[in-house]
């Protein structure tokens, strides 16, 4: 499946389309928003009405409906995982299969990482989940499609913070 998403990833960028993703959302059932992450650039106001905008429209949309819709000029793609949706918006051009294929593979890295990813683990460690997302996607595109190689990046990470806690307690 790995191979399937790097081909065509490199496929869509020789025939000239790209696959940049503007935001990403995380949001809970009872529409608070868990994550937000801008590969754009908009004003707070902006933000906030899009939020608001795109969780209304995908929290008011019954389980069996097609997971893509158009906002404006903008595709939005989003998948339900437990008691949170994952939900992106891209360009009207772009590909919403491999779109819900990066969606997919962020949830399979945070599921590895936290063992069967909550609600809750993303409200503790919310940190942890941008620098997951950060590894994942660079500018709104695919940056890393391997989750050993993303996984062992944080776990140096965490590695790297326990050994300065350790010195500035030696201090």
């Amino acid at each position: 499946m790995l191979w399937i998403l790097e081909d065509l990833s490199i496929s869509l960028r020789a025939i000239g389309i790209e696959a940049p993703i503007n935001y990403v959302l995380l949001v809970s059932r009872q529409g608070k928003t868990r994550l937000a992450k801008w590969f754009t650039t908009l004003s707070p106001k902006e933000k906030s009405k899009i939020v608001k905008d795109v969780t209304q429209l995908v929290l008011s949309r019954r389980t069996k409906m097609c997971n893509f819709l158009e906002y404006k000029d903008t595709k939005v793609i989003y998948r339900r995982y437990a008691s949170l949706y994952f939900i992106t918006g891209v360009g009207p051009q772009d590909n919403e299969l491999l779109t819900l294929e990066i969606i997919h593979r962020y949830v399979e890295v945070l599921d590895r990482y936290f063992g069967n990813v909550c609600e809750l683990d993303l409200i503790f460690n919310f940190q942890r989940a941008y620098f997951i997302l950060d590894e994942l996607l660079l500018a709104g595109e695919m940056q890393e499609s391997s989750k050993v190689t993303v996984l062992q990046a944080i776990h140096d990470q965490d590695a790297l913070e326990v050994e300065e806690a350790n010195e500035e307690r030696s201090k």
